[in-house]
């Protein structure tokens, strides 16, 4: 049976109202630079409720849940974006490759760095890891016009990279071409995959920074170095 999509936003809304603060939402949409509407609830409120719908309804399918979701990343609210990503890292072992449309299209509605940085890194990345073949994604989305999906493509494998695993490679694909990019987010996110990768594997980031420093930028360079 398919969750209710009223009742899950009711049930979200009025506990993101009951426990969020004025002073804290309009600090958080200051931060943010973003126009949604805010309840001013922190992080630890978004996942908890997340994981209570979650646990709530462990034993239905996430098809029963989609549509919930759906509404909910489609708001103008930003902690019910959030919420939305919130119950998904709690079922991404239930994400597939047929998901990843759906998880892009997010990524282009809610253009935000907090959302795109948790969609890449905790919904495709998982998804990835566990269907090779899709790969060849990450290489399409890094020529996409929007730079959050570019953005997604960069991250997508960052913690399987910053874990020692991961395809090098395939980064190396994705980031050289878009080395050049003025882009402040695309350039933030080549450095941060660069920098978490050379904790483990130092000598890869060497050897590409003595293949490419010279095109990237000081921002990139700088994270990418910091470690080693």
């Amino acid at each position: 049976m398919t969750v209710s999509k009223s009742a899950v936003m009711k049930a979200f809304t009025e506990r993101f109202r009951r426990d969020g603060t004025a002073e804290r939402a309009e600090g958080m949409k200051a931060y943010m630079k973003s126009e949604l509407s805010f309840f001013g609830v922190d992080q630890g409120t978004v996942r908890a409720a997340a994981r209570e719908l979650s646990s709530e309804h462990a034993e239905e399918p996430l098809s029963a849940l989609l549509p919930a979701l759906e509404a909910l990343a489609a708001s103008d609210w930003f902690e019910l974006r959030s919420a939305a990503i919130g119950v998904l890292e709690r079922r991404r072992k239930d994400l597939e490759p047929a998901h990843l449309d759906m998880l892009i299209r997010w990524v282009e509605r809610m253009a935000c760095w907090a959302h795109v940085d948790w969609i890449a890194t905790k919904l495709v990345g998982p998804v990835i890891a566990r269907s090779p073949k899709e790969k060849a994604r990450l290489l399409r989305w890094a020529k996409a016009p929007s730079f959050w999906v570019r953005r997604t493509a960069i991250l997508a494998q960052l913690e399987a990279l910053s874990r020692g695993g991961g395809d090098f490679e395939l980064f190396t694909r994705i980031a050289v071409p878009l080395l050049g990019e003025k882009e402040f987010f695309i350039r933030k996110a080549i450095g941060w995959v660069l920098r978490a990768v050379s904790r483990k594997r130092p000598d890869l980031v060497r050897a590409f920074l003595a293949e490419h420093g010279e095109v990237m930028s000081g921002l990139t360079r700088r994270e990418a170095s910091k470690y080693i």
